[in-house]
């Protein structure tokens, strides 16, 4: 289970919203060329997604703010979700993709680059991790956090690049 982004223009993303399709087909190129439009946390996307929660980051960048599919009010780990998400044509991995806006880009881009490693993991406890159910369920393992950690940099330098040209970033797990 790994963490993607895509960086795409304002105009890219409402195709987008109009042909995921189009859409999955034009971030599976940038995934397989290694485009600098694309970037991946591999398996350290749910740490990440915790860490940055804990230190209150208002863009939830990992997962994305808005929903290209629109989801029943169920329960996250109902039948009725789970019947839903295996019936979805547009199902990227693990269920539909989301997005950051231009604007959530630039302000997730501008509370990155006031992070540090040491920051982003500093005073946390694994077991927080463990205990929250944070996957990949590792925690316990010596430097886990800081190989999460050792993701920061890039993704900094993703966002910014990204909020330099004034682009959305689509959001998935695979």
């Amino acid at each position: 289970m790994n963490g993607n982004w895509l960086r795409v223009s304002p105009d890219e993303l409402e195709r987008a919203k109009a042909d995921l399709g189009w859409a999955y087909e034009h971030a599976m190129s940038a995934r397989d060329d290694n485009s600098e439009r694309w970037t991946g946390t591999d398996r350290a996307w749910h740490g990440l997604d915790f860490l940055l929660d804990r230190l209150g980051f208002e863009v939830p960048l990992v997962l994305g703010a808005e929903s290209f599919v629109e989801l029943p009010d169920v329960e996250p780990d109902s039948d009725e979700m789970f019947d839903f998400l295996e019936n979805l044509e547009d199902d990227w991995g693990y269920g539909p993709p989301s997005y950051l806006t231009p604007s959530q880009v630039t302000v997730a881009a501008s509370q990155l680059a006031a992070l540090t490693q040491e920051t982003l993991i500093g005073g946390v406890d694994p077991q927080e991790l463990k205990l929250a159910e944070v996957y990949p369920q590792t925690w316990e393992e010596p430097g886990e956090l800081a190989w999460v950690a050792h993701y920061l940099p890039g993704v900094q330098t993703f966002f910014a690049a990204a909020a330099s040209d004034g682009d959305a970033v689509i959001c998935w797990l695979d």
